[in-house]
């Protein structure tokens, strides 16, 4: 595994000079999401949150809550690795706009995926993890990421009920 070090139970960073993620990384990388409470863990191959790039490889398994929310000032980028999920894109009161089928298992899957600044998103995971690189620009602020009142947190046993109701009809 590359040498790292935790920030916390869902993010590491790399000590090494170059970073190359294996298969065996990765594989790794799913045991320590399933370990955690919120099911995911990303290694940062940027080397701190003051950085202006910031890439990622990030796990998330299929009991993973992405809570809809938006980036104010950041474009982001996702390139799937491995498994499936849907990327659900809003509108301002909570109508979806745009389903994106992220896959790296079928002929007309999409691998990758760039939106701009501001647009409200969540992902809903389908497969039994989703392995994606992700690049976004720095510096981490968590002011930046900005969660609609409409979009429950999680922690609730009630909030499940939000993706059961999502409308997948636009």
């Amino acid at each position: 595994m590359i040498k790292t070090f935790k920030e916390n139970d869902e993010v590491l960073y790399s000590n090494e000079e170059f970073i190359s993620v294996s298969k065996n990384d990765i594989h790794i990388l799913k045991k320590l999401a399933d370990k955690n409470i919120r099911k995911r863990v990303r290694l940062c191959a940027h080397k701190n949150p003051n950085e202006k790039l910031h890439e990622m490889i990030i796990v998330h398994s299929k009991d993973c809550y992405v809570r809809p929310h938006c980036h104010i000032n950041k474009a982001e980028s996702i390139f799937v690795i491995e498994g499936e999920a849907d990327l659900i894109i809003f509108n301002e009161q909570g109508k979806i706009k745009k389903i994106v089928a992220l896959s790296n298992n079928s002929k007309n899957g999409i691998i990758f995926h760039r939106q701009h600044k501001g647009t409200i998103h969540m992902i809903i995971i389908k497969s039994d993890y989703f392995v994606f690189h992700e690049v976004t620009e720095g510096p981490f602020k968590r002011e930046d990421t900005f969660f609609p009142p409409w979009a429950p947190e999680g922690n609730n046993i009630n909030d499940n009920n939000f993706i059961k109701n999502l409308n997948y009809n636009i």
